[in-house]
């Protein structure tokens, strides 16, 4: 099932005795379990009773059962979570311990109605072949919580910023979009804290985004670029300065210009022979926003000048890698070479 399946399901509290929730994402596997604790455990339930936590590179699979075959002392519903059942993986890790699995399928078969365990593995994939990954699936609830696509991005980000109660203006979605990655945990972190600045049912603009949304390596130089574009080296050089704080060295910064300007040249010869954004994007294999804005960027260079600016990075690279020039005095001399 998807996560969106399961966590519908657990929200209308259709809880099952067993979960399997694997896959990479962990925003998808703690959402879901942060659910099920609802759903499972009353408010006034004791942790301590009614909740078990277990790490199976350390416990073997039979304590988890006989815990969950354990009638709760004071009644009631139990949870366990039990993490990184690697025995699911095509090629189980070597611990000091054996996993009773004969004990697992014997209970999965016939789990108990006062317990509720949720196995999960934070691995890209299980080996859907083996005799307790079948029962799992069978008796249990599988959820599969990988990272989302890039083009699933923008949506995501509506969806979330809809949970925190703000509105994303059109304008602040493409450099939103160029921010952050796919990383799902690093999504809510930033709206929440866009959120926090704008209020409930608040907006959130381009200009609000771009002053509180942290800045990545690849976006921060298509904003130098900008800058460059613009001739203003004062903001280049604030830009610089952030970058410097964040701790990317000047000779990571020559290459990033470096693949910005290549781009813009290579999406201006690709331009210039027909090709659809579409096709620029599978050829040079980058963001479609990447490309989106190497469109709007080429029109204001020629070939040469695009050249002209290449090999000045190329001979900033040099000065660095040869110890001619302290690298931070070379890069800022480069932004004001590059401005004039």
């Amino acid at each position: 099932m998807t996560y969106m399946d399961v966590l519908q399901q657990v929200k209308k509290k259709q809880i099952a005795p067993v979960y399997l929730l694997y896959g990479t994402e962990a925003y998808f596997i703690q959402k879901i379990i942060t659910h099920i604790k609802k759903a499972v455990l009353p408010d006034e339930a004791d942790p301590s009773e009614q909740l078990a936590v277990y790490d199976l590179e350390e416990t073997p699979v039979q304590e988890v059962v006989t815990d969950a075959e354990t009638y709760p002392l004071f009644g009631g519903n139990k949870l366990i979570i039990a993490n990184n059942p690697s025995f699911l993986k095509p090629k189980p890790d070597k611990l000091p311990f054996d996993h009773d699995l004969d004990m697992l399928t014997q209970y999965l078969t016939q789990p108990v109605d006062y317990s509720t365990i949720i196995f999960t593995a934070p691995y890209e994939k299980i080996d859907e072949r083996k005799k307790v990954t079948k029962l799992l699936k069978q008796n249990g609830v599988t959820a599969e919580c990988n990272p989302i696509k890039e083009y699933e991005l923008r949506s995501w980000i509506t969806n979330i910023a809809g949970s925190l109660g703000i509105t994303i203006a059109d304008d602040a979605y493409e450099l939103l979009e160029s921010e952050l990655t796919a990383d799902l945990h690093q999504i809510r972190n930033e709206l929440s804290k866009l959120q926090f600045y704008v209020g409930k049912k608040g907006t959130v603009t381009r200009e609000i985004a771009e002053k509180l949304v942290s800045h990545s390596g690849d976006s921060s130089s298509l904003r130098l670029v900008d800058a460059v574009i613009d001739r203003n080296l004062h903001k280049a050089i604030s830009i610089y300065k952030d970058l410097e704080k964040m701790k990317e060295e000047p000779i990571g910064l020559v290459a990033l210009l470096a693949f910005q300007f290549r781009t813009i040249l290579r999406v201006k010869l690709l331009n210039r022979k027909g090709y659809s954004q579409s096709h620029m994007q599978k050829q040079l294999g980058v963001h479609p926003y990447v490309i989106k804005i190497a469109l709007q960027r080429e029109r204001k260079f020629s070939v040469d000048r695009l050249r002209e600016i290449i090999d000045k990075l190329a001979d900033t690279d040099h000065a660095i890698k040869q110890g001619r020039m302290e690298k931070g005095l070379a890069f800022e001399l480069l932004l004001h070479e590059l401005v004039q």
